[in-house]
């Protein structure tokens, strides 16, 4: 570089600092502005030879991400000095205990946060992804400045990935839509949470992020036209009441578009609500609730609300702290308008999230109290180390993401749930031993099952028994982390002894049939039955799976093990080449992947609901690890088309432990006592566990579903075809 162009961004440099002290949200004392220099001057030393991949100098980055965290996020100076110094030990020689001696212990622990989250392994495979999200949330335990700081040097990254190669910059635009807009979400950092969807949406599908752009750019002046003529409507009457207000139209984000209309299979001319109208009023504390409600009843003076759109967050407030009124009202040329109503400290709650909350809290004692709160409620989804790290992040997302439902104890308290709890979730939001000892559940004053779908508003009342303790169904009830978390838990604890139960009786079977009770023999019969641990062994031992039948097959098998063995040197029998192995045995109903046959975790798709003995394959999904795909599934085209690299070889292999569901379907001509004969039929077939059933019978026609627990796909269609022998049976197929 020349002399001039060096002076020149050395310059620049200097006008950033001075930008950054003057747009700093808060208000700094002269210790600050001291502090922040110091860091300042530490960075430009530390990062004096380095430049990013644009060709600017690498201290562009860090006065970036302090801006973020001063101006956006509205952070103290102590965040604004760690962001200054975020990448300082990593890539440089300053030390922590560097940091420390400068800047003491907060600093240096919020630095070493950020540089533990750096270290995490660069990995495209979901599950790492997944696994080190769970570690990066770990962080929180040092302090939750560090994951904001991230939200924020992550946010700069995304402002400035032109120069980067394209699948770096997929696989980071995928990372943050995985794990950093549901974070900024839950800090409540909307606006930045809107800007990494779109930003990722620029990098992942460019030619649709162009599309919409390009569209909402077409559409400003027709939209500023009919804002401006909406709005003129309501300013009288607003005026009229000496109100202090503005009033704003923004369009929505590209990213809430464009799922929009993928959810809804619709154009980007059939999103009706494509922008939203913001009037934001000064008020005192005392006040706001009244005129916000005041403007509320302006606006539906002129414009007919929707009466289920109705959003009120400022009786409740969002667990995130947001608050505002939001109403969709038909407004002129009958288009739908969503107008948010929210005052000036609701506007900065609802953009700075936390670090105004506090602005408006009395003292340093409410502050911290809040932020103690907030940790323990992200600690929580954190407490089930145990679960699968794809499951754990899913199960963390959806709890981010769920809409809230209020809800009331019996003594009139109320509680925030996320929309689609149950009453299983409300009693361990209570308390953890309710939760396990809950026996049943009223809603209202009426016994609702556990799998009640809860509504705003409702009263539960959570009946509870000594003896009432979690079991296995639990989990398709409960729908939250943390309900989810301490049922698993239990069960484990339960597993656990019941195993030490079948521990002892399984010494004493062997014993009485002269077979010795060690660790070679129990790695044996884990062998034997197909298992994975000598823990699964003794579990089913102590359940009864595992009888004195089985045990005797197993000692038998040992006994003709030798001559087996004998036969197979003399005479090798002879399978033909092109014997299908699923035909051998009917027992194959444990899966396993690629050519190494390696166990792995798995989901069964909903699509096709495959069961044992079909024909089968994986697909490796963004967020939920694999899911399994019959063949003939209508969806296997697609994949195989579109994501062949994402296609791994699955199938099943012999392990008779495990039990599917599988949903028969039946018409055929109504006769009397044709649902005693199919129940007869299922009653008779061995292995079939009938859960439920349901015919419907018009003009003498019937139709039916019957859901049946079976081991595999052999026994199924034993079912099905003796089904069909049945007089008046027309079809009868798998769902």
């Amino acid at each position: 570089m020349t002399e001039a162009a060096i002076e020149k961004e050395n310059k620049n440099i200097a006008r950033q600092y001075k930008e950054l002290l003057r747009i700093s949200y808060r208000f700094l004392t002269e210790d600050d502005k001291k502090m922040i220099r110091s860091a300042f001057d530490i960075a430009v030393d530390a990062h004096k030879d380095q430049r990013r991949k644009s060709g600017e100098a690498y201290i562009f980055h860090p006065i970036a991400v302090a801006k973020i965290v001063a101006a956006e996020i509205g952070l103290d100076a102590t965040s604004i000095a760690a962001a200054l110094l975020h990448d300082v030990v990593e890539d440089t020689k300053y030390t922590l205990e560097d940091i420390e001696q400068k800047f003491g212990k907060t600093v240096r622990k919020i630095v070493d946060g950020l540089t533990k989250i750096s270290h995490l392994k660069k990995n495209e495979d979901v599950s790492m992804q997944a696994e080190n999200f769970r570690k990066m949330l770990l962080t929180l335990n040092d302090d939750v400045r560090v994951i904001i700081i991230k939200i924020a040097d992550r946010l700069h990254n995304m402002q400035t990935m032109e120069s980067m190669r394209q699948d770096k910059q997929e696989k980071i635009a995928s990372e943050t839509l995985y794990i950093y807009a549901p974070l900024a979400h839950r800090i409540g950092l909307y606006s930045i949470k809107t800007e990494l969807e779109d930003l990722s949406l620029k990098y992942t599908e460019p030619e649709v992020y162009n599309d919409i752009l390009t569209k909402i750019r077409e559409s400003k002046e027709e939209q500023d036209e009919y804002i401006n003529a909406f709005t003129k409507v309501i300013k009288d009457s607003l005026d009229q009441e000496s109100l202090d207000y503005e009033i704003k139209g923004r369009p929505k984000s590209i990213y809430s578009i464009w799922k929009k209309m993928k959810a809804q299979n619709i154009t980007f001319d059939e999103v009706f609500d494509k922008f939203a109208v913001r009037i934001i009023y000064k008020s005192d504390l005392a006040n706001e609730k009244f005129l916000a409600w005041k403007i509320y009843s302006i606006v539906t003076d002129h414009f007919r609300p929707n009466p289920i759109r109705l959003r009120d967050w400022i009786s409740s407030p969002k667990s995130t702290g947001y608050e505002a009124l939001h109403i969709t009202v038909m407004g002129p040329k009958g288009r739908w308008v969503e107008v948010q109503i929210r005052s000036e400290r609701m506007n900065e709650v609802a953009e700075k999230g936390y670090a105004a909350h506090y602005k408006y809290k009395h003292g340093q004692e409410q502050e911290e109290k809040d932020m103690e709160d907030w940790l323990n409620r992200l600690q929580e989804a954190l407490e089930n180390s145990e679960t699968n790290a794809v499951d754990f992040v899913e199960q963390f997302k959806l709890n981010l993401y769920a809409k809230e439902i209020f809800v009331f104890t019996p003594q009139g308290d109320l509680k925030s749930l996320p929309k689609g709890s149950t009453p299983l979730d409300f009693a361990f939001s209570i308390h953890t031993q309710i939760g396990y000892h809950t026996r049943g559940a009223k809603v209202n004053s009426k016994l609702v099952p556990l799998s009640y779908e809860l509504k705003s508003g409702d009263q539960i009342e959570i009946i509870t028994s000594e003896n009432a303790k979690p079991n296995v169904n639990w989990l398709d009830y409960a729908t939250t982390a943390r309900a989810r978390a301490k049922i698993k838990s239990s069960l484990r604890e339960e597993k656990k002894e019941i195993a030490e139960e079948g521990k002892a009786i399984l010494a004493r079977k062997l014993k009485a049939q002269k077979l010795s009770f060690n660790e070679k023999m129990i790695n044996e019969l884990v062998i034997y039955f197909n298992l994975k641990t000598s823990l699964d062994l003794f579990y089913r031992v102590g359940i009864g799976k595992i009888d004195n039948k089985k045990l005797k097959e197993f000692t038998a098998s040992r006994s003709n093990a030798f001559v087996s063995y004998i036969k197979s040197k003399i005479r090798k029998p002879h399978i033909a080449e092109d014997l299908d192995k699923e035909e051998i045995t009917v027992k194959y109903d444990q899966l396993v992947f690629g050519k190494e046959e390696e166990i792995l975790d798995y989901k069964l798709a909903n699509c096709c609901n495959p069961i044992p003995g079909d024909s089968v394959f994986g697909f490796i999904t963004v967020s939920e690890g694999i899911k399994v795909h019959k063949k003939d599934c209508p969806n296997a085209l697609q994949f195989q088309s579109n994501y062949a690299y994402r296609i791994i070889q699955a199938k099943w292999i012999d392990s008779s432990q495990q039990d599917f569901k599988a949903v028969i379907k039946l018409t055929g001509i109504d006769n009397l006592g044709l649902v005693s004969e199919i129940t007869n039929e299922i009653s008779k077939s061995m292995n079939v566990d009938m859960r439920s059933i349901n015919f419907e019978s018009s003009e003498g026609l019937f139709s039916g579903k019957i859901t049946v627990i079976v081991k595999n796909n052999s026994i199924l269609n034993t079912l099905i075809q003796h089904l069909k022998k049945i007089n008046g049976i027309d079809k009868v197929s798998r769902e």
